[in-house]
């Protein structure tokens, strides 16, 4: 079954960008010779030249996103900071002494409260002077800056360079020593991110489009479980080329500038995130909207009939009868565990409830009711007793409604004729007005002349009109006539049509309660136990139970049979719906734009309606069936890190399915299976390709590389680490 949303966006990943030529400082030398002419030579020429690029600060405008966003709260633990340049070669644009062309000269460093001397709460404070101060290792004012600041040889600067500001911050030995990314993990690090309309064919590879290329640089460092700020600083390592080989950090620390930094908040992890939730949410072998009791080994008739109703979702509650009498009854909800039995077609056509009491299902043989439709016809009358302006929009279109039915049986034009799409517009017409203007007009005015002329002579002897003489053709009006007449389709549709004004709120109202608006949740779950913290709960629709609403709305304001006939006017709006899921979780609250999808084999079926219920029950509607209903984490964009699973989602790395899913990587159960590639120390560094267990040669023999070949690229270890919105499917039982 397909429950991926067809793609709309390409992304795709390359390794760096390593420039023709490095920012600095160039000089072109030419010399000619003469040739066949010993010692002649003409004078050489120097052409002098710059290769610009940022160095000690980089521009706003030159970054595209930070994730987590500046100033974010969030749960953030499982997730490597990032940041997203404009250009797409500025990591690269520096080479470091003694280094690949592809390690880049700038790290994303994550700190934690309390770790910065000069940044104790992580709100991204840093040191400002000018680089000819840092260089110096001395402010004009007499400060010293401490740690060892860049190496960086002046005649390598450009004159504005020197009194340019540049903010530092100062990393403390042992910190340093901890966070700190090797080489060859500064080079996995960073990578080139194309983003652009989607390839015409799975695993083509057209030209990049070189608007949509952006630099990326991930961090190593994930943020604290324990919550609190951090601040992210993207830092360079130009002129710190000897600890990059293996200097040894200076005790005093090392004093590092940062061309840009942000901070964000990230909330305690309580070790319960989307997946987890969701896994548990899968473990229910059978999520049926009903109660679970425990089933005697050998029941009894009444036994098994009460366990045959509950095992369809009604539950036993106290009931009162109208003579004060105390039992106990079962009452049925809307929202069913299997389909509701259809209510008898009676012959003489629809079936419509007058009271409450016709709606009770009384079990002779051992005394106790079904309160379900009764409940569901008191309830419609007390919603639609408790809205005035419904009552109001129900009262006016009764009176226009019998207007229309009594002006239908007795027009002229229409008694005795069959009835079309016109026949609505004459209904609304006057029609004492419609009879003048005929008087007027027929025989140019001759039967108007003629008419008054007789009526003289009629008022002076004082004759009167016999009544009725000019309706000898229309069919004399009784309440027959009207009831039979209400039970054509095509008078239904006509006075419908003539009284759509009065109608439209009335039966806009009546198609909310179609589908359950203002029912509370007690009548649609009316035992806590049939949905529990952490569940999912299947259910179908009783159209039934809505149809007793429907009824017990309509029955307010019934004067005479005549009402009672026109309330189907008002009825078959809108079909009731025919399934639905609750889901009781702190996905509905901790996750707020998690997207939510039913289908039908492979057909995506739109809800009618999705509700909520406090902050952790929502409910999705169906107009049909669905036998799947799956729900993915939200999407928040490009970001990456490890699952709730402690996994990440294995990607091919080539051919014409690359990036196509291969599983959870590792394998292996554990505890914590992500966390064998940290550093020790507590810090949460990402082992990359250090000491020890190391991420990068772990999906390199996942993937069946060579051990000692060159292993996975950088854009096909970003590939593994982009971490994909999780999702989660459930099947009907």
């Amino acid at each position: 079954m397909a429950t991926t949303p067809p793609l709309e966006h390409r992304t795709r990943f390359f390794d760096h960008r390593i420039p023709s030529l490095y920012a600095g400082r160039y000089t072109i030398t030419t010399q000619h010779s003469i040739t066949n002419v010993p010692g002649a030579s003409l004078p050489p020429r120097e052409q002098r030249f710059d290769v610009r690029g940022p160095r000690f600060a980089i521009a706003g405008a030159d970054v595209r996103a930070c994730y987590p966003p500046p100033g974010a709260v969030g749960l953030y633990s499982q997730v490597l900071p990032h940041v997203t340049l404009e250009t797409p070669g500025v990591p690269w644009l520096r080479f470091l002494d003694g280094q690949e062309p592809d390690v880049p000269w700038l790290a994303l460093l994550v700190f934690r409260e309390g770790e910065l001397p000069e940044d104790l709460k992580a709100i991204g404070q840093a040191s400002a002077c000018t680089v000819r101060e840092l260089l110096a290792g001395q402010q004009d004012n007499g400060d010293a800056l401490e740690g060892q600041g860049p190496a960086i040889a002046p005649e390598h600067l450009f004159a504005d360079e020197v009194e340019s500001v540049c903010r530092s911050i100062l990393v403390p030995k042992e910190l340093f020593a901890a966070i700190a990314p090797l080489p060859k993990e500064m080079a996995m690090l960073a990578h080139v991110r194309e983003g652009g309309p989607p390839d015409a064919t799975l695993g083509a590879a057209p030209t990049p489009d070189e608007e949509e290329l952006a630099a990326v640089v991930v961090a190593n460092r994930f943020p604290d479980v324990k919550g609190g700020m951090h601040v992210a600083h993207l830092v360079s390592f130009d002129g710190h080329e000897g600890l990059l080989s293996g200097d040894p950090v200076p005790a005093e620390g090392v004093r590092l500038v940062s061309v840009w930094s942000w901070a964000f908040e990230s909330e305690p992890d309580s070790g319960i995130g989307f997946g987890d939730l969701a896994q548990h949410l899968a473990t229910d072998t059978s999520p049926l909207l009903r109660l679970r009791p425990d089933e005697p080994s050998n029941p009894d008739a009444a036994q098994r009939e009460a366990l045959a109703r509950i095992a369809t979702g009604a539950t036993a509650l106290p009931q009162r009868l109208l003579s004060g009498e105390r039992t106990a009854s079962f009452y049925r909800g809307p929202l069913t565990a299997a389909p509701a039995h259809a209510l008898p077609d009676p012959a003489d056509g629809e079936v419509r409830l007058q009271s409450a009491d016709e709606a009770l299902i009384y079990f002779e043989e051992y005394g106790v009711y079904d309160t379900g439709y009764a409940s569901a016809f008191t309830l419609g009358r007390t919603l639609a007793l408790a809205d005035a302006e419904f009552r109001r929009h129900l009262l006016e279109w009764r009176k226009a409604a019998r207007g229309a039915a009594r002006r239908l049986l007795t027009h002229p034009d229409l008694a005795g004729c069959s009835l079309t799409a016109a026949s609505a517009d004459l209904l609304k017409r006057d029609l004492a007005r419609d009879a003048f203007d005929k008087l007027l007009t027929d025989g140019a005015g001759a039967r108007f002349a003629r008419a008054l002329g007789e009526a003289g002579g009629d008022v002076a002897a004082g004759r009167r009109r016999a009544a009725g003489a000019s309706r000898s053709a229309a069919a004399p009006l009784t309440a027959a006539t009207l009831h039979t007449a209400l039970g054509r389709a095509e008078v239904r549709d006509v006075l419908r049509a003539a009284t759509a004004t009065e109608l439209d709120p009335v039966a806009a109202w009546l198609d909310e309660l179609v589908t359950l608006h203002r029912v509370p949740f007690e009548h649609l779950v009316p035992d806590p136990r049939m949905l529990p913290r952490e569940s999912i709960r299947f259910f179908y629709v009783d159209p039934g139970w809505i149809k007793a609403a429907v009824d017990g709305a309509l029955s307010i304001g019934v004067g005479h049979t005549l009402d009672a006939d026109l309330n189907e006017l008002a009825r078959g709006v809108r079909q009731a719906p025919a399934c639905g899921v609750l889901l009781h979780s702190d996905i509905v609250e901790g996750w707020p734009d998690t997207v939510y999808a039913g289908f039908q084999g492979a057909t995506k079926i739109e809800p009618l309606r999705v509700a909520h219920y406090g902050t952790h029950v929502l409910m999705s509607l169906f107009p049909n069936m669905v036998d799947t209903f799956a729900f993915a984490e939200p999407p928040q964009g490009l970001f990456f890190g490890f699952g709730d699973l402690g996994t990440i989602e294995l990607r091919k790395i080539g051919g014409p399915e690359v990036g196509m899913p291969m599983g959870e990587f590792p394998e292996v159960p554990e505890d914590d299976r992500f966390g064998r590639f940290l550093r020790p120390g507590g810090f949460d560094v990402l082992n990359v390709a250090g000491d020890g267990d190391a991420l990068l040669p772990g999906l390199a023999q996942a993937h069946n590389l060579d051990p000692n070949g060159p292993g996975l690229s950088s854009a096909q270890f970003t590939l593994q680490m982009v971490r994909a919105p999780q999702l989660q499917s459930f099947v009907r039982p």
